[in-house]
Formats: structure tokens, C-alpha cells, sequence
């Protein structure tokens, strides 16, 4: 049986841990990233400006934790989507586009009752393949 090392990554530039949970874990050479929602990192607020704003501020939160880890949106290859009204999927999938406008990963979205985060209306999961990512 193979080892495996396991990483925690965390840095100051994505929203902290709310919970006993790591902002994101390697293993191996996959980077699983915890769930992410519109949290501005400096002062733990959801942005304001609606949906589009939360999203993109999700989207961004992502992007510093995969700084840390050495990798960027092209290396995630599956993110999931949680939301409190699936009436946002439309707005959240143009700002969504934004980031993954080329080689988009696998996605899966739902609607769920609520999220943690003081109000949060989007949460994205996602998971990224470090090292040199090439697209066929």
C-alpha cells in the first residue's frame, strides 16, 4: 500500500475556517477545497450587492486558496454548488462563466434549505488536480 501525504493549505488572503474544518486538504496531488461562500476574508461579512456579488466573491475566495497550493482555476476539474434558490442558478452560472469560460469542470448544483455563513445564499465545493494541467 502506497503512502500518501496529507496537506492542510490555508491562507490569510480566503475566509477562516467557521467550524473544525480545514480551508482545504492535498492529497496526493488532489487539492479538495471546503466549501466556500462570499465571505469578504478580512472581515468575515457576505458581501453585499446581491447574488452576483456573493458568487463572485465565492469565486474569488476560491482563486487565493488555489494560489496557495500552486494551482489555478485551470487545474479544478469538479465543483459543486449549493443554493438557497435555485431561481440564482441563472445568475450564478454568468458569473460562474467568468472564471471557467474555457476548460470548465464537471459541476454539480442543488438547492438546499440553508447554508452556514450568517446569511450566505451560495456555497461552492471544489476539487483541483495540482501540477501542470493540459486540456485536450
Amino acid at each position: 500500500m502506497a503512502n500518501v501525504v496529507k496537506k492542510i493549505i490555508s491562507t490569510e488572503a480566503g475566509p477562516k475556517a467557521i467550524g473544525p474544518y480545514s480551508q482545504a486538504v492535498v492529497a496526493g496531488n488532489t487539492l479538495y477545497i471546503s466549501g466556500m461562500v462570499g465571505f469578504i476574508p478580512s472581515t468575515m461579512e457576505i458581501v453585499k450587492g446581491g447574488v452576483a456579488a456573493e458568487t463572485d466573491q465565492t469565486l474569488k475566495n476560491i482563486g487565493a486558496i488555489l494560489k496557495e497550493a500552486g494551482a489555478t482555476y485551470n487545474n479544478v476539474v469538479k465543483t459543486t454548488i449549493l443554493l438557497t434558490d435555485i431561481e440564482d442558478y441563472a445568475v450564478v452560472n454568468e458569473v460562474y462563466a467568468k472564471y471557467f469560460s474555457e476548460n470548465k469542470p464537471a459541476r454539480a448544483a442543488y438547492q438546499v434549505a440553508n447554508l452556514p455563513g450568517k446569511l450566505a445564499r451560495v456555497e461552492i465545493e471544489t476539487v483541483a488536480i495540482l501540477g501542470n494541467v493540459t486540456c485536450e
